[in-house]
């Protein structure tokens, strides 16, 4: 029952780094490697959000990223999601008090479906398990 659930749908990810240190972005990219191998879940990167059904975001979101992160998300069709990946963008993390920072992904998308993988950075099993948890979001909201 869970190989035919998996084949389902294919979730293609869309990741956007909003001002992060990179400790996420090599984490998600860790997922992708053969050792973890997303691509078996159907867990696939893709260059465009308009092809996507999850945003990665992981960062703070700086004042030069605010319009392009809001951009972004309405680029993305409907039904979406926003995997937020690491502590800097769910409260900011270690530059929450730096004056460049805007804040994190829900004070600039404040109506979006989130979903957060805490962490300085995740491990790829945590940014796989976020990426269910937004698979079964839009399973659910596919059914109504």
């Amino acid at each position: 029952m869970m190989i035919s659930k998996a084949f389902k749908r294919a979730l293609w990810v869309f990741h956007v780094n909003s001002g992060s240190c990179n400790g996420c972005d090599i984490e998600i990219i860790a997922a992708l490697t053969p050792r973890y191998d997303a691509e078996r879940f159907g867990i696939k990167l893709v260059g465009s959000p308009r092809h996507a059904d999850v945003i990665a975001f992981t960062g703070p979101v700086t004042s030069d990223m605010a319009d392009k992160v809001k951009r972004i998300y309405e680029q993305t069709p409907d039904p979406k999601v926003i995997l937020v990946v690491g502590s800097c963008g769910i409260s900011g993390g270690v530059f929450h008090e730096s004056y460049h920072l805007e804040g994190p992904i829900e004070r600039i998308i404040p109506d979006a479906k989130c979903i957060y993988v805490p962490g300085c950075p995740p491990r790829p099993e945590a940014i796989i398990y976020g990426v269910v948890k937004a698979w079964e979001f839009l399973e659910g909201v596919e059914k109504k």
